[in-house]
Formats: structure tokens, sequence, C-alpha cells
């Protein structure tokens, strides 16, 4: 009896359960797109949160490069992790004809948090250069071709595969060169541990051991990146979902409108089901068997555009567009869906009881 009330009056149950597709859609759309953005952040951070990065402390208003003993102190601490020391400089560049200022890396062991794109990574690195994808493409570099360093020359033995942005040290558009034996300072440690939880128990060793008489180092975890951008998408989903919702209730408007016309029209009809046994229960179940109906029916076709729009807009914003079947996105369906419903089901309670209420005798009236 409920569908077939609602397909009497087929235009204003579509316009009706349009509202609840336009809520459905935008609430589960823009909590995937939040959703997804995060993910692919997270994704690029790869296994960064397990990475440390050991630098002197400039408390007493001087920089002192890190030591030989100072790493070696870092080394007996973080037991089971890897520690690349290094040192940053800046040098001309030059290949060919062309020549830049660019970030020089020394260090020993790239092979630990580096890979190669072309040619081959050795661990330790005694000769040759490492360059990174950026400063391979500026020069137009491969493995064998021979760039000057601050007038000293040097082979390339590999072009590194693109980091993260967020890399404690950026090779993109830099050089790693060989340890120069004559100075053996650092400007800093990486500390790559096992686990993220590691990592923090490493960090709480190193500034313990290092710190003990004053403050030589300081330890910066990479994982506080990972809970910047979980907190700065969380606060950022709750407002896109907010947004989401009001054009659900501005739906739930529009079916307390509808079922309250609804109840108007049919007063003569609520009557004579009242006259012939329909108890006031009756009338309720069924107006907010509408009501629910409605909700389906926008929740249903609201719930399928979305999977089409979240595939169109992931594929735009981070070229996935299975990544809106990943659980994380298929839980916001499900809340549209069910707060679509949720929102037909009160916008028809007061509709409902009006109805329920009515007198027989008055109703029949008209």
């Amino acid at each position: 009896m409920a569908s077939r009330n609602l397909t009497r009056t087929k235009v204003r149950s579509v316009l009706a359960a349009l509202g609840i597709v336009i809520g459905v859609v935008a609430i589960a759309s823009l909590g995937m797109l939040g959703a997804s953005l995060r993910q692919q952040a997270t994704q690029d951070l790869g296994s960064i949160g397990d990475q440390l990065v050991v630098y002197p402390s400039s408390d007493s208003g001087e920089y002192e490069p890190l030591t030989d003993r100072e790493v070696r102190e870092i080394e007996r601490v973080a037991t089971g992790a890897t520690v690349v020391p290094l040192r940053r400089q800046q040098h001309s560049v030059s290949f060919g004809r062309q020549e830049s200022h660019m970030s020089v890396y020394r260090m020993a062991k790239p092979g630990a948090p580096y890979s190669a794109n072309m040619g081959r990574v050795p661990d330790p690195l005694r000769s040759g250069a490492l360059v990174g994808s950026e400063t391979a493409e500026q020069f137009d570099l491969e493995p064998g071709n021979t760039i000057a360093v601050n007038g000293s020359t040097y082979r390339v033995r590999a072009v590194l595969e693109e980091q993260s942005s967020y890399s404690p040290v950026d090779p993109n558009d830099a050089i790693i060169l060989p340890f120069d034996h004559s100075n053996r300072n650092y400007s800093q440690v990486i500390v790559e541990a096992a686990s993220g939880q590691d990592a923090n128990a490493t960090a709480m060793s190193i500034k313990g051991q290092l710190n003990q008489r004053e403050r030589t180092v300081s330890v910066f975890e990479m994982s506080s990146y990972t809970e910047q951008i979980n907190s700065f998408f969380g606060f950022l989903n709750v407002f896109l979902l907010g947004v989401g919702s009001i054009s659900l209730l501005v739906a739930g408007v529009s079916i307390l409108n509808v079922m309250l016309m609804s109840t108007v029209e049919r007063r003569e009809e609520i009557g004579v089901l009242r006259a012939v046994g329909f108890q006031k229960r009756d009338v309720l179940k069924i107006m907010l068997t509408e009501a629910a109906l409605l909700g389906v029916f926008g929740g249903v076709v609201g719930t399928v555009l979305s999977v089409g729009i979240g595939a169109l807009v992931a594929n735009v914003a981070i070229q996935d567009p299975s990544i809106v079947l990943d659980a994380s996105n298929l839980q916001y369906l499900a809340l549209a869906f069910g707060f679509g419903v949720g929102t037909s089901v009160l916008s028809g309670l007061y509709p409902a009881w009006k109805a329920a209420n009515e007198h027989p005798v008055e109703a029949l009236r008209g």
C-alpha cells in the first residue's frame, strides 16, 4: 500500500527522493575524497615513520657538527637500527656546458635509504657519484657520465629513484658523494628503525645517552608527519561530512513538506481506513513506510552515483579510481545510505503522527 501511494504522486515523490540522492552523494563523495587523500598522503610517506633525524643542538647558539665519537655512540644505542651519518654541503656542479649550484650529500651507506632507478647503488659508496632524479633530468645524466663537483670529477654510478617530499634528506635535486676522509664531521644522522614503536624508543635512548651532561643533539621523529597528516585529514573529513549533512537536512525538510501535503490531501482516505478498523499504529506504519521507501530509493541511487563520482574524482586527484572500493571508503557509502534513510524516517515522523491521530469522523468530512 505504501509503495502504491508513492506511485500515485510520482513527480512529487521523485523530487522528494532527489533531495536524499543529493545528500547521500554529497556525504559519500566528500567523505571518500577526504579518505582517499589521506590514504594517498600516507602511502607517499611510506616507511618514513620508522626514521629519525639526529642533528646537532643549537641551544647554545653555536653550531657544532656531530663527530665520529657521537656517531659511534648513536650506533651503539640504536640497536637493530640502520644508522646513516651524512654531511650536507653546497657546491658548484657542472656537466658539459651546464653548471648549477646544488646540495651535495656525503655519505658512506646510501644503499640503506635509497635505491636506483638506473645503475646500481654501491654500499658502501667509495667512489663515483649518485644523482637524484631531478638532477639527472636537469643535466640529462645517466650512469657512466662524468660530472664535475667543485672542480673534482666523478663518474655517475646510479640515478636514484624519486623520493617523497617528506624524506628527511631529499636527494631528488642533489648529488651524493663518498665521504672526504679529511673531514669526518657530520651535519646529521639518519636512523631507520624496524618500526615506528622502535623508532620512538630509539629516540628516547639517543637523547638520554648523548644529552646527559648538556643538550648535544636534537632528535626529530619523522612519525610526527604522519600524526599531523592524520590530524589534518581527520578535521577535513569532519568538515566535509558536515557540509554534506546540510544537504540531507534540506532534503529532510522537503520530505516533511511532501508528507504533510500528502496527509492533508488524503484525509478522507485516512478516515476510511480508520472507519474500517485500521488502528493508529497501522496508519502510522503506512506513513513511516512511505517515508522509509523514499529514503531507501534516494539512498540506493545516491550510493551508486557516489561510487561513480568518487572513482572519477580519485582518478583525477590521485590517478587510482579503484581506491573508492577500499574498506575505509566503503564505510562512507554505508554511513551516507544510513543517514539518508534515517533522515527520511525522522522527517516522516510528525506527518505520520498527525495522520494517525486524525479523528475518523473529522477525517471523513474532509
